[in-house]
């Protein structure tokens, strides 16, 4: 019994023989074992796949020699081989699952780029080396030349312009693989720089006639040129340029295309103010805000214009609320002629109007900008308290002279500008301190425009637009001014059966009743340009007799 167990397992042990157990053909099963008949008798323990394809032109013909280089996963060393006479290529025993990344490479041709998922299923009884099939690919031949010819916004050729070309696709490709996608990369970019005659050519870019060739006419030219900056400063002459070309259009119009630059900051052509610390200059909504257009004394006034202006063709002219006086003023262009900076040669007042006129020729296109504004002198944190600083009537009665009669006109003059806050509300009335009529002969009060009465004289705004006038023919304004709507000058016109004589002037009391505007109205209807409210009641004593103009 012992003989025969010893004969039955020496053929087992031999079976069991590790030379024997051999898996030439890489389906993860021992050769010579057993011939697999269903898909539950082996499962591979190692399954492997292959990845194929075809580079051809776009022409379609075959690319011969043309590199394929292949990284697997998170492999840093990427495997390599070649096309052969027909284009094509195969890597074998690539790990099932895996995602590879191939590389397309040729002398003379555009590079492409293409991931890819070996089947998972690769290997598995019966399919025996699942495949991820590249292609067909096609490569576009580098071989293409394309021209420019660049002018600035002034008709003169852009010199030294830099400009960048590119090419997308350069070349396409057909992944069939029924449970995974890809992502293609192929794009050529090329850089130029035009020369002095504003010439920008392209080499070593795809024809246009291979960008039409590739998927159907979808590859295109997408052309970027920078700003021409010709003295390095930092600020451009020109602006930057994009535009896009088909192929195919390329093809059917393959004229010099001229490119006409735009100026640096396309604005419409006209040169205006974009911004500056005296808002009346521009023309943006705030402009009339009092508060954009205050400035500290001792401060500059700023100018940000929309597109750069000629150097020495900033004009700038200053004056005060009354336009009679111009005052000294320098004008300095900075930043390539973007911004301009305007110093007032004397010290301006606080609490004061000014005028200021600004003139500039555009440096791109010539156009002239224009502006008359106002601003105010003072400081938002610290107001000034509203006071009266003196009250004068315009003589106009050469019968009698020297005295206050009915219909002349009395001028307040307030040491700040101010406003009506509310042009709907009513005028703050002025009361004086004299019998100017009435039923009581000596009583005060008894008739409108005296003090205590409850109706008086009602104030308006005189804001000058020109000097006072002292002499025949009227004294002419530095430059045409603007109203602001704040002013320090008021006015009202007397009227009463008494007139106020000469003897009385130097003692004659008025009073602007803030505190008492007529009931149908609210209060708080004037305020300073600083935005303080007026609500006090002002008066002032003495009023002075305004120069009747004489002829020179």
């Amino acid at each position: 019994m012992k003989k025969h167990l010893v004969f039955a397992v020496v053929p087992f042990l031999a079976l069991g023989c590790g030379d024997d157990l051999k898996d030439e053909n890489g389906d993860g099963i021992a050769d010579g074992v057993r011939e697999p008949d269903s898909v539950t008798v082996v499962t591979p323990a190692n399954p492997k796949g292959t990845v194929s394809g075809q580079v051809l032109g776009t022409d379609l013909k075959p690319l011969g020699e043309a590199s394929v280089k292949m990284t697997i996963g998170s492999s840093a060393e990427p495997v390599a081989t070649t096309t052969d006479a027909e284009g094509n290529f195969e890597y074998t025993d690539v790990p099932a699952g895996s995602q590879v990344l191939l590389t397309f490479t040729k002398q003379g041709y555009a590079t492409l780029r293409a991931t890819a998922t070996v089947p998972s299923s690769a290997g598995n009884v019966p399919i025996n080396n699942g495949n991820a099939s590249f292609g067909p690919i096609t490569l576009a031949k580098l071989d293409g030349t394309l021209n420019f010819l660049l002018v600035t916004p002034t008709g003169r050729p852009a010199a030294g312009v830099k400009a960048t070309l590119e090419a997308t696709p350069a070349g396409s490709i057909i992944l069939s693989n029924n449970e995974n996608t890809s992502l293609v990369v192929s794009t050529v970019v090329v850089e130029a720089t035009s020369n002095e005659q504003g010439a920008l050519v392209f080499t070593g870019v795809p024809s246009a006639p291979e960008m039409a060739r590739l998927r159907s006419g979808s590859g295109q030219y997408k052309l970027w040129v920078s700003p021409m900056d010709t003295d390095n400063n930092g600020i451009p002459e020109t602006g930057g340029y994009v535009n896009s070309y088909a192929g195919s259009d390329v093809v059917a119009n393959s004229t010099l295309r001229i490119i006409n630059l735009p100026f640096s900051r396309p604005t419409g052509g006209a040169l205006t103010v974009e911004s500056s610390n005296v808002a009346s200059l521009t023309s943006n909504s705030e402009r009339l805000d009092p508060l954009r257009n205050v400035i500290r004394a001792g401060e500059p006034i700023h100018l940000f214009f929309n597109q750069p202006v000629q150097q020495g063709s900033l004009l700038a002219r200053l004056t005060d609320e009354y336009a009679r006086e111009s005052l000294s003023v320098t004008a300095t262009v900075s930043n390539g002629g973007y911004s301009a900076t305007i110093n007032p040669g004397a010290t301006l007042v606080d609490g004061k109007e000014y005028n200021l006129d600004v003139r500039a020729v555009s440096a791109e296109g010539g156009s002239i900008f224009t502006s008359t504004g106002f601003f105010f002198v003072g400081d938002l944190n610290s107001p000034r308290t509203i006071s009266i600083t003196d009250a004068r009537y315009q003589e106009t009665s050469t019968a009698s002279p020297s005295q206050l009669n009915s219909g002349e006109t009395v001028y307040i003059n307030f040491n700040s500008p101010i406003s009506r806050a509310f042009t709907s509300a009513g005028h703050v009335y002025v009361h004086v301190n004299f019998d100017i009529g009435g039923a009581s002969p000596g009583v005060v009060g008894d008739y409108p425009g005296e003090v205590n009465n409850p109706v008086g004289f009602e104030l308006f705004n005189a804001e000058p637009t020109a000097p006072i006038q002292t002499r025949i023919p009227a004294e002419t304004p530095v430059f045409q001014i603007n109203s602001s709507g704040y002013t320090t000058r008021w006015a009202f016109t007397f009227s009463g059966v008494n007139s106020v004589s000469s003897v009385s002037f130097s003692s004659l009391n008025m009073v602007v009743s803030f505190s008492k505007l007529p009931s149908r109205y609210i209060n708080g209807t004037y305020e300073s340009f600083l935005g303080q409210p007026v609500t006090s009641e002002l008066a002032v004593t003495g009023i002075s007799q305004q120069p009747v103009p004489i002829a020179p």
